[in-house]
């Protein structure tokens, strides 16, 4: 496996050694060991999954203390944008945002710490699989709108398919204003 820092504190990307042969392929998706060599220690407590048609929008979701959960996210089929946020306010890149391209072909991941909201753009029919640290609290789930001015993300969709939930989302004004992580 190898790590690749993405200039955001604890936010890194994992590209894994995908063996093939005539059968198919083999790839480690976690790797504890991995994880501790490069100072991150986590107990990831459930597994989730989501299958999402093409030109879907998921997040900006997030967990608030003590419920907050670090992520191990990948695409187990398709392609997503892989979009998170900083909310962390003692941080050198509160408010900024992150891209990575997710593809079920390079079998890539993104590990993403508390602080930081999560959200996708699903490019083509995708099955996402992630790791969370943290049980699902319904009473500790929150989010930014995705389409934030401030924020100004470029999704990559031009006519994306958003449930009503994550379009009452509030600003990131809102957000910091209610909360302080």
């Amino acid at each position: 496996m190898e790590i690749i820092p993405t200039g955001f504190e604890g936010l890194i990307e994992i590209i894994p050694k995908i063996y093939t042969d005539q059968r198919g392929y083999f790839l480690e998706t976690f790797r504890a060991d991995v994880l501790a060599d490069y100072g991150l220690k986590v107990d990831f407590v459930q597994d989730n999954q989501s299958y999402s048609f093409k030109n879907v929008i998921r997040g900006l979701h997030l967990q608030l203390p003590p419920h907050d959960q670090i992520k191990l996210v990948m695409v187990v089929t398709g392609k997503v944008m892989d979009i998170v946020v900083d909310v962390r306010k003692e941080s050198a890149t509160f408010g900024k945002h992150y891209k990575c391209l997710l593809e079920s072909d390079r079998g890539n991941m993104l590990y993403i710490p508390a602080g930081f909201a999560h959200g996708i753009a699903v490019l083509e029919n995708s099955l996402f699989a992630y790791k969370c640290s943290a049980y699902y609290n319904k009473n500790a789930e929150t989010g930014i709108y995705y389409n934030d001015s401030k924020l100004a993300i470029d999704w990559g969709i031009e006519d994306p398919v958003i449930t009503v939930k994550d379009k009452l989302l509030p600003s990131f004004e809102e957000f910091c204003e209610k909360y302080e992580l």
